[in-house]
């Protein structure tokens, strides 16, 4: 490239005049014409400010002509393309003849060359030139127009040679790395090949812009037009660089920090660079001089990350630094070049892009031996993943698997209800919710062996009657659940099976138990729409089956659901009612029925609610067993009998009061209780605890009979309440502290039926209490015939309207011993 090299010889081919030029400054309405221009007053020594010529004409002058002496005919004026409203360039011969030319950025035509020049041709040799103007109107800053030199026709025709010759270079390489990582990009797509495959974009575009190559194909798109774009394009050139370098690095590599600020600069890259681009954001040459200063910031970034890159042993690194170092330092020059601190040269131009079409193939090989890194990560990856799949399958499995029986357990149950429910189709189906009934009762006899084998035995039972498309699932301990898609002959077959599941016999060492299963039923979407609403209802369907004897199928139906809704429009209701004192308890005596009076008193609850009156727990005592709201209650109508018993110790010299399973839900309850004696001076024997048959089937049996056994010991008697009407069996009276047994009032209004039954019940349990030595009392003793029925059958006992309604202790002051009967 020596015959390219500037040169200030008169016999070169290349003469540079740019550090040559003398300045003047004329307004807008100067004239245009080589005598007006001439007879300015040109300054040699200081280009003028900016503001003098921002809205006006700047007008540089070859300050000596005769370096031109040896240029032929046809020899070509070259200037930097810069960005202006109107150029003009006047050749003054020395006969007097004048040659001008006016270009605008949209009259630039075929005054372009390559290498980012504006070329104006002269006819005549350079030996009669005697003066050379060019001149600008509103040009962007003469700082800026860096080059003014004239070619001979040879050395114009060989630089364009030579640039025609580079980009060709360039662009091959670009084009083909550009598509062998399109390629490979199409396939994997992984982040540093799109910041790649950007970057080569942004460097075939700016390369081709810059150099007017892009004139050849769009013609006029030389001039200020190209600059504009240079400038949007050189910025985007730098910012996916920065980005490229962040992504393609090993993972970990950098720290988090640089990789931020990376960014960060490549956005504020593009940010300069469309400012540049507009024009219209400050002055140009301010502009100009922060997006150089952000391509240093941005390659200093780079330098820190490619030296903490090379400590960490990152292979990717030296590929990158191998591409990136050469252009790096060309574009430091050209930033010298830009602020002043360099020289003007061909040669640093188009080492610019010869330094581009290198990297753009060092890049390829830090992108291929990515890669093969890639490539052994995924393979690793890949075989980790099988391992792990396995491993959550394995997981899953167990999740959502019943470790007794192999069915699914609670969460595969909701997943699979959730999804049916929310299918597209809403194909119909059933949900069965199933109970094994006294399953407590069945550990304590069969012990748990037996139990868990019952269990293993109801699940086999329960996939058999499903059939291949029911889903079974043990959702807690006793309770399981069947899924199966809606139809009248699979409804059928199901029934049928379950109730042939009904009576099983279960044999374990030597000892047997007929299984019993409580069932509710409900109808996806008849009964419900949602997982949610569903389960509750098939759950209030298990609940009528167990409430109406178990061991049977019972379907939900509405009011069921306003059943449910009324108790929880009671629970929401009690808590202000606590607080508004709306309850309070009524006493009703019970009598012994040999002499006729008052042995002790129960104490009732009775709710005074706003809107629906006197209220008994007939009607929301279903609240009462609720864990939350239902217990609060309970203890405070438990704390008002207290209180009572405190307070009319001569009206209310015993009392019995209902408790519930959580109310004695283990030792730390029973003592809860007796300090509650003890501090209001109420001697234990004065207080009868009433219990369920309910309560004694609860699950929580144990802790229940350990508080129970507290109470018993400390002198607290207790009563086994509505007796009959459950089914506790013999062994809860062997093992249970209790001191009576009330029968249940359905008992006594059916003494006088014509079958019997009841009179034989009634006298089974009086038989069975005096074997037991325990007290028997007769509830819902109505009529006098009553009464003596059950004295002359050895009941001690009884209570019921017969002999008073529950009232409230005002009305007990009152009545003195009337409640005695003779």
């Amino acid at each position: 490239m020596a015959s390219l090299a500037w040169a200030g010889s008169a016999d070169a081919q290349i003469v540079p005049l740019r550090t040559d030029a003398c300045y003047a400054v004329t307004p807008f309405s100067q004239p245009i014409n080589a005598a007006a221009i001439a007879a300015l007053p040109f300054d040699c020594k200081a280009a003028p400010d900016y503001e003098r010529y921002r809205n006006g004409w700047i007008w540089l002058k070859v300050r000596d002509p005769a370096r031109l002496s040896a240029m032929p005919a046809n020899w070509q004026l070259l200037t930097d393309q810069v960005r202006f409203a109107r150029m003009v360039t006047i050749v003054v011969d020395r006969d007097g003849s004048m040659q001008q030319r006016t270009l605008t950025p949209h009259t630039i035509g075929e005054n372009w060359a390559l290498g980012g020049n504006l070329r104006v041709p002269s006819q005549r040799p350079g030996s009669h030139v005697q003066a050379i103007y060019v001149g600008y109107d509103r040009l962007d800053h003469v700082s800026l127009m860096r080059k003014l030199s004239v070619a001979s026709p040879e050395s114009a025709l060989r630089l364009d040679r030579a640039w025609l010759g580079l980009m060709g270079v360039f662009g091959g390489a670009i084009l083909s790395a550009f598509v062998y990582n399109l390629l490979i990009y199409t396939g994997q797509r992984l982040v540093f090949q799109r910041w790649y495959l950007v970057w080569s974009i942004l460097a075939l575009a700016y390369g081709l812009t810059w150099t007017n190559v892009t004139a050849m194909i769009v013609p006029g798109f030389a001039g200020p037009r190209a600059v504009s774009a240079d400038y949007l394009l050189v910025a985007g050139l730098i910012a996916a660089g920065n980005m490229f370098f962040l992504s393609v690095i090993e993972e970990g590599v950098l720290p988090r920090w640089l990789t931020r600020t990376g960014a960060l600069l490549a956005a504020l890259n593009m940010a300069v660079g469309i400012a540049a681009w507009s024009g219209g954001f400050g002055p140009p040459l301010t502009i100009d001089r922060i997006l150089n200063l952000a391509f240093l910031a941005s390659a200093t970034c780079m330098a820190l990350g490619i030296a903490i890159a090379i400590r960490a042993n990152s292979r990717v690194v030296w590929f990158y630094l191998a591409g990136w170092t050469p252009v790096l330092a060309v574009f430091a020059l050209r930033v010298l070049r830009n602020f002043g601190l360099s020289v003007q040269a061909d040669i640093i131009d188009m080492a610019t892009f010869g330094t581009l079409a290198f990297e753009s193939v060092a890049l390829s090989l830090a992108i291929a031996d990515r890669f093969r890194l890639l490539g052994k990560e995924r393979d690793a990856a890949e075989q980790a993943r099988k391992v792990i799949a396995v491993e959550s399958e394995t997981h899953r499995r167990a999740a959502h698997t019943d470790y007794l029986t192999g069915l699914g357990n609670r969460a595969a149950f909701h997943t699979t209800l959730r999804a049916m429910c929310e299918a597209a189709d809403q194909a119909p189906f059933l949900l069965l919710l199933i109970d094994v009934d006294n399953l407590k009762d069945i550990n304590d006899r069969l012990g748990h062996d037996g139990g868990d084998k019952l269990l293993e035995q109801v699940g086999k039972g329960l996939l058999a009657a499903g059939g291949v498309h029911a889903q079974v699932s043990r959702i807690g301990g006793d309770e399981f659940a069947v899924v199966l898609a809606a139809g009248d002959d699979e409804e059928i077959r199901l029934r049928h099976a379950l109730e042939a599941l009904q009576d099983t016999a279960l044999a374990h060492d030597g000892r047997s138990w007929a299984l019993s299963l409580s069932i509710g039923l409900a109808r996806f979407p008849a009964d419900a729409d949602t997982s949610e609403v569903l389960f509750k209802n098939a759950d209030l369907a298990l609940y009528l089956a167990k409430e109406q004897g178990r061991r049977q199928l019972r379907e939900y139906h509405p009011p069921l659901r306003a059943k449910l809704d009324s108790r929880e429009a009671f629970n929401r209701e009690a808590g202000e009612g606590i607080k508004r004192g709306e309850f309070s308890l009524h006493f009703q005596p019970i009598i012994d029925l040999q002499t006729g009076l008052t042995d002790s008193f129960e104490a009732l609850l009775r709710w005074q609610h706003p809107v629906r009156g006197l209220m008994t727990p007939s009607t929301f005592g279903e609240m009462l067993n609720e864990r939350d709201t239902g217990l609060v209650l309970q203890q405070h109508a438990l704390e008002m009998a207290l209180h009572a018993l405190r307070e009319y110790p001569l009206i209310l010299p015993r009392m019995s009061v209902n408790l519930t399973s959580a109310q004695l839900d283990g030792p730390h309850a029973a003592r809860r209780l007796l300090t509650r004696l003890a501090e209001l001076d109420i001697a234990p024997d004065r207080l009868c605890i009433e219990v369920t048959e309910k309560v004694v089937l609860d699950r929580t049996l144990d802790r229940t009979v350990e508080a129970l056994t507290l109470l018993h010991d400390a002198g607290v008697t207790v009563a086994l309440d509505d007796f009959g009407t459950g089914y506790a069996s013999l062994i809860h009276l062997k093992h249970l502290p209790f001191d009576s047994l009330k029968i249940d009032r359905s008992f006594t209004r059916g003494l006088f039926d014509e079958d019997g039954q009841s009179e034989e019940i009634i006298r089974a349990i009086i038989g069975l209490g005096q074997g037991l030595r325990k007290h028997v009392v007769a509830e819902g003793i109505e009529t006098l015939p009553e009464r003596q029925r059950l004295a002359e059958m050895g009941c001690r006992f009884g209570q019921g309207y017969l002999f008073a309604r529950p009232a409230p202790i005002e009305a007990l002051e009152s009545l003195g011993d009337a409640a005695s009967v003779a």
